[in-house]
C-alpha cells in the first residue's frame, strides 16, 4: 500500500454539479474534516495534568471561590485535551479514518470541542450550573466512544502497522480518562457546593461517602476492594455457568489494612478484570466437575510508596500464541468473534450500570442500584459487569492503560500449563501526576 498523506491536512476542492459521483461522495464526506484555525489554535496550548493530592487537597475545603477556580480549569482543559486528540485523529490514514466507527467517534470529539471551546470565563455559580449541564450532557454523549474505538481498530487491522494503532488507541483512552476525570470531579464537587449542609456552621449529615472529596476516595482499603469486586465477579460467574458449577474460591493475605487515595472506580475495573479472567480460566479449565477448582490467591503488599497486590490462579495460564496479541487491541484471528460481542455493547463509559446483565436477579440489580450512588458515573466498572462469555479482547489493553494512568502498572507473568500471576501496583501516596500524552511528546518519538 503507497503512503498516504495525513488525510487531515489536505486540501479539499470544492464540490462542483461537473464532479463525478464517486468523487462528489468523498469530497462530501472529507470537507468537514478540514482543520479550522480554532484547532490550530487550540494544539498550541498544553494540558496542565494534576495528581490525587491536588485534587484531594483542592476539594476538600470547598468555597464559591475555589469551586469558579474549578470550573474555569475544566473550561480550558477540555478543549485543549481534545484538540491534541483530534490532531492526533487528523494524521492517521485516510482509509483509517473513513471507516464509520472512527468517523462517529472524530464527529463526536468535534462537536464537543466547538461546543466547549465557545464557553466563556464562569465568573458566578449560576454559570457553573450552565456549565456542569453542558459537560454532563457531552459525558453522556460520549458513552458509546469505547465500543465504537473498539470495533474500528479490529476493522481497520491491515491498514496500519498493529503498534502504531495501540499506540493511538492509548493514547486516546489515556485522553479520554482525563477527561472524565477533570469532569467528573468538577461535577461532584459542585454537587457537594450544593448540599443542603454545605453552609457556614453548618453540621454534616453523618454521610458513609464522607471519605470522598468529589470522586477521590481517600482511604482506597485494598482487602475491601478485593472483596466486593470478588463478590461481583462471582455473582456474574453463577449467572453464566448455572447454579450447579463449581467455582473456585478466592484467598486473600498480606497487609490486609494497606490503604491509599485513588478513584475507586478505577480501582474496581482493573482488580474485577483480572479477577473476572481468573476465574473463567480456572472453571473452563477444570476437566472432572467433581473435582473442586483450586482458590484463586490475592496477596497485597504494602511499601512506602506503592501497594502491590498479586492476584494468582490455577487456570492453565495464557497459550503461548496467544501472548503476542495480550497487551494489544487488534487480535488477530480472534477479529471476527470480538466485533459479534461488541455490537452487543452499544454503550460502555466503564461503569457498573451501563452494560445490563443478562436477567439480572435482584441482588445483581441491588449492587447497580448502589453502584449508581457513589462514585457516580466514573469512567469505569462496566466492562467487568459483562457476562465471562462476552469476551471484548480488550479487557486487559484497557485495564493497564487505567493502572498506568496514575503512574502504576500492571504485568502478567506466564507460566503455561499452570496458571498465571497478575501484578498490580499502585502509587501509594497520590502524588503522582496523571500520565498524558501531549503532542510535543507524541511529536518527540
Amino acid at each position: 500500500m503507497p503512503h498516504l498523506r495525513p488525510w487531515g491536512l489536505k486540501k479539499i476542492p470544492a464540490i462542483r454539479k461537473s464532479t463525478p459521483p464517486a468523487l462528489r461522495r468523498i469530497a462530501s464526506a472529507t470537507a468537514p474534516w478540514r482543520p479550522a484555525a480554532a484547532l490550530d489554535e487550540w494544539v498550541q496550548k498544553e494540558a496542565r495534568p494534576i495528581s490525587l493530592r491536588q485534587l484531594t487537597f483542592f476539594g476538600r475545603t470547598l468555597t464559591e471561590t475555589r469551586l469558579l477556580s474549578s470550573a474555569n480549569y475544566v473550561r480550558t482543559e477540555l478543549p485543549t485535551r481534545l484538540a491534541h486528540r483530534l490532531r492526533d485523529m487528523q494524521t492517521l490514514p485516510f482509509v483509517v479514518v473513513t471507516n464509520p466507527h472512527m468517523s462517529h467517534v472524530y464527529e463526536l470529539y468535534y462537536k464537543a470541542f466547538e461546543r466547549l471551546r465557545r464557553v466563556r470565563e464562569i465568573k458566578s455559580v449560576e454559570d457553573n450550573e450552565k456549565y456542569c449541564k453542558v459537560i454532563s450532557e457531552t459525558l453522556q454523549e460520549h458513552l458509546t466512544v469505547i465500543p465504537r474505538l473498539a470495533m474500528g481498530v479490529l476493522e481497520c487491522q491491515g491498514l496500519m502497522r498493529p503498534q502504531e494503532m495501540d499506540r493511538f488507541m492509548n493514547t486516546l483512552l489515556r485522553s479520554r480518562i482525563s477527561r472524565r476525570v477533570i469532569a467528573e470531579q468538577h461535577l461532584a464537587l459542585t454537587e457537594t457546593f450544593n448540599a443542603p449542609w454545605h453552609f457556614p456552621n453548618a453540621k454534616a449529615p453523618p454521610d458513609p461517602n464522607a471519605e470522598f472529596v468529589g470522586e477521590v476516595f481517600l482511604r482506597c482499603n485494598a482487602r475491601e476492594v478485593v472483596d466486593d469486586c470478588w463478590t461481583r465477579a462471582k455473582r456474574l460467574a453463577e449467572e453464566a455457568y448455572g447454579p450447579g458449577c463449581a467455582l473456585p474460591n478466592i484467598k486473600v493475605e498480606g497487609h490486609l489494612d494497606a490503604t491509599f487515595p485513588y478513584i475507586l472506580t478505577h480501582l474496581q475495573y482493573v482488580i474485577g478484570e483480572l479477577l473476572r479472567n481468573s476465574i473463567q480460566a480456572v472453571v473452563e479449565r477444570r476437566s472432572n466437575p467433581a473435582e473442586s477448582p483450586p482458590p484463586i490467591e490475592v496477596l497485597v503488599c504494602e511499601a512506602p510508596q506503592h501497594v502491590i497486590i498479586r492476584i494468582s490462579d490455577q487456570g492453565g495460564g495464557i497459550d503461548t500464541s496467544i501472548m503476542p496479541e495480550l497487551w494489544s487491541f487488534s487480535k488477530g484471528s480472534r477479529i471476527q468473534a470480538h466485533l459479534r460481542n461488541l455490537s452487543q455493547v452499544p454503550k460502555m463509559a466503564a461503569t457498573m450500570q451501563e452494560l445490563k446483565l443478562p436477567n439480572p436477579s435482584s441482588e445483581a440489580l441491588k449492587d447497580l442500584e448502589m453502584a449508581n450512588k457513589r462514585p457516580s458515573d466514573g469512567s469505569l466498572s462496566s466492562l467487568t459487569s459483562r457476562p465471562p462469555n462476552l469476551r471484548l479482547g480488550m479487557g486487559l489493553p484497557m485495564s493497564r492503560v487505567y493502572a498506568e494512568y496514575w503512574a502504576g502498572s500492571l504485568e502478567i507473568h506466564n507460566l503455561e500449563g499452570y496458571g498465571v500471576d497478575a501484578f498490580f501496583q499502585i502509587s501509594k501516596l497520590g502524588n503522582k501526576n496523571e500520565q498524558l500524552s501531549t503532542r510535543a511528546s507524541m511529536d518527540a518519538v
